[in-house]
């Protein structure tokens, strides 16, 4: 049995692990292309399966709020005007 369900307007696919291991290729190609997590459940809980993209992005955001006053300066520089921000050109690498 499978089923889609939407929390927060984020997707996920419900499955159990039967039908899992039946569907294996075709729901981590799912995952991988449309990441899109899974939830597969068994008789002794459940596990979740997300594609390496989202979580090498959960890692980055860890990383990014660990650091102290990093959340800020992100907040900060998402708040500046684009006038006051740096062209691309003059920055250098």
């Amino acid at each position: 049995m499978c089923a889609i369900v939407y929390a927060c307007g984020e997707c996920m696919i419900n499955i159990n692990v039967a039908d899992f291991g039946k569907n294996l290729d075709d729901t981590l190609e799912r995952t991988i292309q449309h990441n899109e997590p899974v939830n597969v459940s068994t008789k002794d809980g459940n596990v979740v399966i997300i594609s390496e993209s989202d979580y090498n992005g959960l890692l980055e955001t860890l990383t990014i709020c660990s650091c102290k006053g990093m959340k800020e300066k992100v907040v900060e520089g998402l708040n500046t005007p684009l006038n006051r921000c740096m062209p691309e050109s003059e920055i250098e690498w």
